[in-house]
């Protein structure tokens, strides 16, 4: 998985609509392999952009699960306790 590409289930709040579009975005860049698409490809980069946001907010609003919702902040300590871990020289 793209190291950019956040989980955006089981979360308190659950996921914005900016959150799934910034991933849907992520993922088109990695897919496509450009991170700013040509003129010629801007209609078809945004159309992929939009239609993976909209897949994804209805995945997210049908997953179900019987684990308590994470704490946005809890796990983004923990995300940087392990990069401090890894990048500790």
């Amino acid at each position: 998985m793209c190291r950019n590409i956040r989980p955006l289930h089981n979360f308190e709040p659950p996921a914005t609509r900016d959150e799934v579009s910034a991933a849907a975005l992520q993922y088109v860049r990695k897919v496509s392999g450009a991170t700013k698409p040509s003129q010629a490809n801007q209609a078809a980069f945004d159309r992929a952009v939009a239609e993976i946001a909209h897949v994804t907010e209805h995945l997210l609003a049908e997953l179900v699960t019987t684990a308590p919702p994470k704490n946005r902040e809890v796990e983004a300590d923990k995300a940087r306790a392990r990069a401090a871990l890894r990048y500790a020289r």
